[in-house]
């Protein structure tokens, strides 16, 4: 036990929060904290998999990003344009015919961020990499990405009851995750079949399996785009422990999304 007062030496990094590249949900009192856990929900193809791996290349934070929706060419040559600003066609080119030193000096500079490709992670799997980090850093991650939480083998039933249950059971695993290495754990999820084209505001309630109860933050992306093939992401934040939130998803923070460097850029807010 522990009295108001001793839990200020207790409580370690946790509720510190990450250095963030969208500005837009900061203004809606959206931040990413140590300790805490929080979901991003969106349709196949709307852009959570680059929403994550924007945070995660933005401020050289220290980073363990389970990527098993995405094989490593995809990530290293999204995660390259990010960090660099070219044309991640070119990259991608030049990764194939292994003409891809020009790179390694800008990728050196994020030498704590890692990835794991495993597509079907268990949570032994996902431990033992948290303790090889530590091993290695002397730290935890501040960031841990789960990319989808539905590709994490929970060894739970595929009917529809023991799906939800597993959902709900993985989150708690997720959170206690988060309390104890006080990282941000980032976890990406699908939404429910109406909302899949994520071409409309997408509500708490849209999330597959209704697993609100356990994240602290949740979001929610849709997509705009425009006859030009310019695309806008929307991004909603349905639930915020920490601020303003707005179930319905209809309130939401709006970024560019250049398909040349795969950098999501704020639009201001005036226009």
């Amino acid at each position: 036990m522990y009295s108001l007062a001793q839990s200020v030496g207790v409580k370690g990094a946790a509720g510190e929060p990450l250095p963030s590249p969208f500005k837009g949900l900061q203004r809606h009192e959206v931040e990413f904290r140590r300790g805490e856990f929080s979901l991003v929900a969106a349709g196949p193809g709307t852009g959570k998999s680059l929403f994550a791996l924007n945070l995660a290349m933005y401020g050289n934070l220290p980073c363990l990003y389970f990527s098993a929706d995405s094989g490593a060419a995809t990530q290293l040559s999204r995660a390259t344009a990010i960090i660099t600003g070219e044309s991640v066609k070119t990259i991608k080119k030049k990764l194939i015919v292994d003409d891809f030193g020009e790179y390694y000096s800008a990728l050196g500079q994020r030498w704590w961020v890692r990835f794991n490709y495993n597509a079907r992670p268990t949570p032994s799997d996902i431990e033992r990499d948290l303790s090889a980090y530590h091993e290695v850093f002397g730290c935890y991650p501040h960031l841990i990405v789960v990319d989808n939480i539905t590709n994490v083998d929970g060894g739970v039933s595929a009917d529809a009851e023991g799906f939800t249950f597993g959902l709900e059971a993985m989150c708690e695993y997720m959170s206690d995750m988060a309390r104890e290495t006080k990282a941000h754990v980032l976890s990406l999820h699908h939404v429910t079949g109406e909302h899949s084209d994520g071409l409309k505001p997408i509500p708490l309630s849209g999330v597959k399996g209704k697993i609100g109860r356990v994240p602290s933050l949740i979001l929610t992306i849709h997509k705009e785009v425009d006859g030009m093939g310019g695309t806008i992401l929307h991004i909603s934040d349905v639930k915020n422990r920490e601020g303003f939130a707005d179930p319905s998803g209809e309130t939401f923070s709006s970024y560019d999304f250049d398909r040349t460097n795969m950098r999501l850029t704020d639009i201001d807010e005036e226009f």
